[in-house]
């Protein structure tokens, strides 16, 4: 492996940032419309899911892609993009938001990392111990928020932090990240059928809800997961798992800007363990590189 020109650092970071903003407002957009009832889970679901694929469709139609029929991308990386927003929208309808929140990353870190190591990619020291800082940082974060879960809110999210970090993973050798990401969306919708044909009978939603559903799909996580997909391209699985922890502090700061909420002592102090954690991660890898190649 070879140290990443200055271009290629940059580019990966703006990506990131915009990514995991977009995770953050992905998820304050789902907390709104199933936390106050505005539409049911598996609606939300599907309209989430056919918004992105509609979204990502009409982009590539106006790039004058060549290829729009789901040549690309895969149906196991479809599955767990379906997997995880079903099971995400389920698993929020008995968590709050502090134990959903520390479920859903935990997994995803803990399954990204032990897949990661399994394929032979060993981690070093400063790897390890800026996962402990930037985790420590999380828990400390949503800490007074967490309270028992109940088992099938525990499992759910469980899956979805899992099903997750599948898909990240699978996206990191995406050549055209939109193309992929608008394909594999587009390969749910016989999934999304098969979903409203079985909760028919559940359904309930307002303007509202659709709304929130639609926005989440197209932007939160259409636009939003094919920039996530670039941005991988320049991040290890180590980093996307560690980076991603930054979520939830990204949106206590978009309440602070949009909501007038106020900066606490735990904001500011679980801020800077994660981002201390990350730095140790970024700079232990690119510091092996370094000694590896002289």
């Amino acid at each position: 492996m070879s140290i990443q020109p200055q271009n290629v650092i940059l580019k990966t970071a703006v990506f990131t940032g915009l990514a995991l903003i977009a995770f953050a407002a992905n998820s304050v957009l789902c907390r709104l419309a199933l936390g106050t009832g505005a539409i049911d889970a598996a609606s939300f679901t599907a309209i989430r899911l056919l918004s992105g694929a509609v979204t990502l469709l009409l982009i590539l139609i106006v790039r004058r892609e060549k290829s729009l029929l789901p040549r690309k991308g895969s149906w196991i990386s479809s599955i767990m993009l379906f997997l995880y927003a079903i099971t995400f929208s389920y698993a929020y309808i008995t968590l709050d938001t502090g134990t959903g929140a520390l479920i859903l990353f935990g997994a995803v870190q803990i399954s990204m990392i032990l897949i990661s190591v399994f394929s032979g990619n060993r981690l070093h020291t400063s790897e390890w111990l800026g996962m402990a800082l930037a985790f420590a940082g999380f828990v400390y974060l949503v800490l007074p928020g967490v309270s028992t879960p109940s088992p099938l809110g525990f499992s759910l999210m469980m899956v979805s932090g899992i099903a997750w970090g599948i898909y990240t993973l699978r996206g990191r050798g995406s050549e055209n990240p939109l193309r992929d990401t608008a394909h594999n969306f587009l390969r749910t919708i016989p999934l999304i059928a098969i979903l409203v044909t079985l909760a028919i009978k559940q359904t309930q939603f307002s303007f509202e809800g659709i709304m929130y559903a639609a926005i989440s799909g197209g932007l939160a996580s259409g636009v939003g997961y094919s920039i996530w997909y670039a941005a991988l391209r320049g991040l290890s699985a180590t980093q996307a798992a560690v980076i991603q922890l930054l979520v939830p502090v990204i949106a206590a700061l978009g309440g602070i800007l949009f909501v007038s909420e106020v900066i606490t002592s735990r904001l500011a102090v679980s801020a800077l363990m994660i981002l201390g954690g990350i730095l140790l991660v970024i700079l232990g890898r690119y510091v092996f590189i370094y000694r590896k190649a002289q």
